[in-house]
């Protein structure tokens, strides 16, 4: 069921295709003119050539350097450049030019300013709707410390999903995650969920979980009031970040996706190609 990796080649399962076609071209003209970051290239998403062909994007806001150095995560990591005022209505022109009809925000963690950028979130999602009137809208988040002040910010602009991911189990969170917590994080997502929005959470697979570990996270989640669980394979981004210590089939994926279903998750996305904002649009209903 498992495969482990000895510096062998990807599982079949996991190739992709190379990013081609007029809309894939049109998305990436519009991040390039607009100067805008996306998790797409940022955290090198196996699924841009599917979701950019789509017309849809992750855009990341707040820059694209992280104050935060996750053992996972392809995203740069180091001293911020400062915060652009403007950025709130160019993405949302932006999404305008796009055409999208479901809008997938998130950023870099902003430990560097007092109030973890949560002004820039909101102002972001309040522009968007402004705009776009259609646009249904995630907000992927950060823990913002655990601060709910900074998180009302971002619920008092409503959009439609609120988004805040564990990434593992709870055994493996201080190998995986620089600062955030397994805990801090459950109670984020059980504060999204008493605000009646839809709140989401998600995992990476092949850093050596378990099996009832697994389960025993799908439990905190719906404790915790959260609607939808996504479920990923985890690809190590450079050689510099943590090893990846199995690939897990599909079929398992699969049995995952049927468990969490039947333990009351409203939508599973589970497969190994599956990451936090894929088939978004799915999970306003």
């Amino acid at each position: 069921m498992l495969i482990k990796e000895q510096n062998q080649q990807k599982p079949i399962w996991l190739k992709t295709k190379i990013p081609i076609g007029k809309t894939y071209l049109k998305v990436r003209d519009i991040v390039e003119k607009n100067k805008l970051h996306t998790i797409c290239t940022s955290g090198n998403c196996p699924n841009i050539a599917e979701c950019w062909g789509l017309g849809t994007a992750t855009l990341m806001i707040l820059g694209n350097i992280c104050t935060r150095s996750c053992k996972f995560c392809g995203v740069e990591t180091g001293k911020p450049r400062p915060i652009d005022i403007d950025e709130p209505l160019r993405v949302a022109k932006s999404v305008k030019l796009m055409n999208l009809k479901h809008c997938v925000l998130t950023s870099v963690d902003r430990d560097d300013m007092e109030d973890g950028g949560c002004m820039i979130w909101a102002e972001t999602i309040i522009a968007i709707k402004e705009i776009n009137l259609h646009t249904s809208i995630e907000a992927l988040i950060p823990d913002f410390n655990g601060e709910y002040t900074y998180i009302k910010k971002i619920i008092d602009a409503k959009p439609e999903v609120i988004s805040h991911n564990l990434e593992t189990v709870r055994r493996i969170t201080p190998l995986v995650r620089s600062k955030a917590e397994y805990e801090k994080s459950l109670n984020v997502i059980k504060y999204i969920s008493s605000s009646g929005i839809v709140s989401k959470s998600g995992i990476m697979l092949g850093l050596g979980e378990k099996e009832n570990e697994i389960y025993e996270t799908m439990d905190d989640l719906l404790k915790v009031g959260c609607k939808v669980f996504t479920i990923g394979q985890y690809l190590q981004p450079s050689k510099k970040h943590l090893p990846v210590k199995n690939f897990i089939r599909p079929e398992i994926f699969d049995k995952y996706r049927q468990v969490g279903l039947k333990k009351g998750f409203k939508f599973v996305e589970s497969s190994p190609l599956v990451r936090s904002s894929y088939h978004a649009e799915k999970h306003v209903k």
